[in-house]
Order: structure tokens, then sequence, then C-alpha cells
């Protein structure tokens, strides 16, 4: 009987009333035709009930279970692999050639997806901070100086094991050893004039996003491309 199936959890006084009722009446009259005074009210206080509460499988209208979230194995399979971010800056040499364009065009053709985007004029302290790990170097005053010649434009990325992708994008830190097809293999001479600088691990992603970028300034978003760069 479809209305005992659906609200089966009906109260005593309402399940002797039926018992009563179906002795004279058809089970389909019940519901429907012939409701008596306990069937119109406990029909009024179930009306005010969300509908979802008693959904059910298509594929099953009469089953008892209520429906449970189905999970696509795609879904499933991209919910494991590890999202990361990345920390992308050009330097200040590849702004003053113009390469900003070439450089966040190559990483949009690969598929990753930008989250924050600025020109900065980075100040002594942040440079100093950033490189803190290469204090110790010889080379280390005249790389801070560097840096803080001119404007960098700093980006943060995000994406499916962003950090090594970006690193095989970027290629080596010599230009000589980079490899054709690479950012500094295509665009870059000397060492000391690499044009852009990429993250080395996920956890320095992090840091140096939070380094470069102000509370707000990265945005989260859903990019319309992820269905087609993933399965």
């Amino acid at each position: 009987m479809e209305s005992v199936a659906v609200f089966g959890g009906a109260s005593p006084s309402f399940s002797s009333s039926l018992q009563r009722s179906t002795q004279t009446t058809s089970p389909t009259c019940l519901s429907y035709a012939q409701p008596n005074s306990n069937l119109r009210t406990i029909h009024q206080k179930l009306a005010a009930f969300p509908t979802h509460l008693f959904s059910y499988f298509q594929s099953r209208p009469h089953a008892k279970t209520p429906a449970k979230p189905r999970i696509f194995l795609p879904h499933l399979v991209a919910s494991l692999e590890q999202v990361e971010e990345t920390y992308i800056m050009v330097k200040p040499d590849g702004v003053q050639r113009g390469l900003v364009g070439e450089i966040i065009s190559r990483f949009e053709k690969k598929g990753f997806k930008l989250t924050g985007l600025k020109l900065f004029q980075c100040p002594r302290d942040l440079a100093e901070e950033h490189y803190r790990d290469l204090k110790s170097k010889s080379f280390f005053p005249k790389l801070i100086e560097y840096i803080v010649s001119g404007p960098v434009v700093c980006m943060a990325w995000e994406g499916v094991d962003v950090v090594a992708s970006a690193r095989k994008l970027i290629g080596s830190t010599d230009p000589l050893q980079a490899e054709p097809g690479t950012i500094r293999g295509d665009l870059a001479v000397q060492t000391g004039r690499n044009v852009v600088h990429g993250s080395d691990s996920p956890e320095n992603g992090k840091r140096e996003i939070a380094l470069w970028f102000k509370e707000g300034e990265v945005c989260q978003w859903t990019s319309s491309q992820a269905p087609w760069l993933r399965e």
C-alpha cells in the first residue's frame, strides 16, 4: 500500500484506525477516496515536511532506502590527486624585456590556474627574506641588488603537481643547461639574468605566496576548463 510504505512511521492510534477502515474500504480508496479525519490530520502534518526527506532512487520508485549521493569514479580519482600552489615571479630582466605575457601564456597553455597576479616593486627586506636560504652565499648581495633593481611580476598558480611541472617549464637555473622549449632555455642566456623564479617545493610555494601576497590578493575560483584538463 503506497501510503503505508512512505508514511510507515504512524502512531499506534493511526494504525488501529487504519485496521478498522480496511475492513470496509479498499487500499486505494483508503488514502484518497474516503480519508477519515485521522488520515486527513496525518496528511496535513506530513505535507509540511520538505519533500527531499522522502526521496528515493529513481530506478527503485518503491524502495524504502533513502537515496545516497553517487560518486562518479573520475571525480573520486581527481580528488585523490595532489592539487598544489606555487609562486612564480618574473624577475626585473623579464619585465624590462617585455616577456611577461610570454611567460604567463606558457603556464596558461599548460593548463594551470592563475590565482594571483600583480606588478610590484620589491623592497630590500622582502627580497632578503625571500632568498634567506642563500644568505651565506657570496653572490647574495648581488642577487638582492638585482631583485630590487626594478619591478617584478608576482604570480600564484594552482594545479595538480604544479610545483614539479612549473620547474620543468622554467628549466635549469643555468640557461646554458636548460632544455630548448623551457622558459630559460628559450629566453635567457646567463644565470644572473634567468628571467623567472619558481618555488622548489609545495611547502615553499605556500610560504612564498604568503610572503608576496597580502590577504585578499589571491583569488579562489573555478575554471570552466577543469573537465577538459583532467579525467
